[in-house]
């Protein structure tokens, strides 16, 4: 199908939610048998298994919103069952044993949750809602450890997460067309968050205008699609903007940073010349954006990114009260820094040394709290073994931008989405250019 009528689709599809909700549920259906289907039918001779994966971790947030996800993990158990599945038809590198050791790692710090947690807690969600992030990079990674792919084959994964981004921001339109009339101070904005939390509609409009533009850059296909590209990444950046969430945006604009050195430092100097180009519209477009979102929200959205309130005051917490989840599990590590405190106890114990109940929002000092030295272990198995690997893997444009979207979404928005662990995996893939490398094909 050519590339213009998949984006209608997509459209069609954001539309069609948005006035029968029910039909959220059958495209998440959809989506899992139709993927299962195209691994089991091609033995993932062609990584079906990885665009599968892909395409619902771009739907995530848009079913999570929607009410179409069949339990609160439906993606993460999705892209598990994908790779799983695709690795009995295609197998995995056996030097992808620092990812084996890494799951290891994480089981006694399941053992001691399960026993430490309080008796009236529902044990397995509790364990499973802190658990089942990690659990989804760790079988990503083993997926994608030195697995070969073209630079083609890495652009369709990026194409595929892509598509639903665009239902996504199409639904975004539809529940809030009127973005005056629902901005009334700088906190994260639920309404023109679609009604869910901002922060990881934020986190997917974030990798969202990566995306595009790294198809923009890269390599869309054709004009046309070049067009429409640039016309998706400007929509994508206003709503991810007026989402009020500045984690997920601000992530999106480092990514790109990175990429752009990457090329800069690989390209020839046509292709300079091109991206430079490029990186001039894109300032002017981006000028463009934040002056229509500061009009549409009244100046508002100037003072949420200068940490400030409606009033102009500079708000007393530059992270929304964040600094203090954190400072409470940095003192669960010190206090049991050995095996930690389990699996998801951090909120109980949270709760007993300060009274606030709220689950964590990051990954790296939950993984300290809850599972002590063994965490500290799992995050610099995380940390080097990519490093590492782009000594020997130049060619994979996207490594860093991948593993900054990881480190960046894991301290703000933990790991409740599969995005983190699965873009994060995308990185260890072993990225050729068979063809002659261009910034843009016609």
């Amino acid at each position: 199908m050519p590339y213009s009528k998949l984006v209608v689709v997509h459209i069609l599809i954001g539309v069609v939610v948005f006035f029968i909700p029910v039909f959220s549920k059958l495209y998440a259906a959809i989506i899992a048998l139709f993927g299962f289907y195209m691994v089991i039918k091609n033995r993932n001779a062609n990584n079906e298994s990885l665009y599968f994966a892909g395409y619902i971790v771009g739907a995530e947030v848009f079913l999570r919103m929607t009410e179409g996800n069949f339990g609160e993990q439906y993606a993460k158990y999705v892209v598990m069952g994908s790779l799983i599945l695709g690795m009995f038809y295609r197998g995995f590198s056996k030097s992808a044993y620092p990812y084996w050791i890494f799951l290891l790692l994480l089981i006694p710090g399941v053992i001691l949750g399960t026993f430490s947690l309080n008796f009236d807690t529902n044990i397995r969600k509790a364990i499973t809602f802190n658990i089942i992030g990690p659990v989804c990079l760790a079988i990503s990674a083993i997926y994608c450890y030195r697995r070969r792919i073209t630079l083609s084959g890495l652009m369709n994964i990026v194409h595929a997460m892509a598509f639903p981004i665009v239902t996504t921001v199409t639904y975004l339109f539809l529940y809030t067309p009127s973005i005056k009339d629902v901005v009334t101070d700088t906190q994260s904005n639920f309404e023109t968050s679609g009604g869910f939390g901002p922060n990881q509609v934020s986190t997917i409009l974030g990798l969202g205008i990566f995306l595009f533009f790294a198809k923009v850059v890269v390599m869309s296909p054709g004009r046309k699609a070049r067009f429409v590209d640039i016309l998706l990444l400007v929509l994508v950046t206003f709503r991810g903007i007026v989402t009020f969430s500045r984690g997920g945006v601000i992530a999106g604009g480092i990514m790109i940073f990175l990429l752009l050195v990457v090329l800069m430092l690989f390209a020839n100097s046509r292709a300079k010349s091109k991206i430079i180009s490029f990186v001039v519209t894109s300032i002017v477009l981006l000028i463009g954006i934040w002056t229509y979102s500061s009009v549409q929200t009244g100046g508002l959205i100037d003072k949420r990114y200068a940490n400030q309130d409606a009033r102009g005051r500079v708000k007393e917490s530059k992270l929304t009260g964040r600094e203090k989840l954190i400072e409470a599990e940095l003192k669960m590590f010190l206090d049991n820094p050995i095996t930690g405190i389990g699996v998801g106890k951090n909120k109980e114990y949270r709760e007993e040394m300060t009274g606030i109940e709220a689950a964590s929002h990051n990954e790296i000092s939950r993984m300290l709290a809850e599972h002590g030295l063994l965490g500290v272990i799992c995050l610099l198995i995380l940390l080097i073994t990519p490093v590492v690997l782009y000594l020997d893997n130049r060619q994979h444009i996207f490594l860093l931008s991948f593993v900054v979207f990881w480190l960046l979404t894991i301290n703000h928005a933990a790991m409740r989405l599969a995005a983190p662990a699965f873009v994060y995996a995308l990185s260890l893939l072993k990225v050729s250019i068979v063809e002659k490398p261009a910034v843009h094909r016609e």
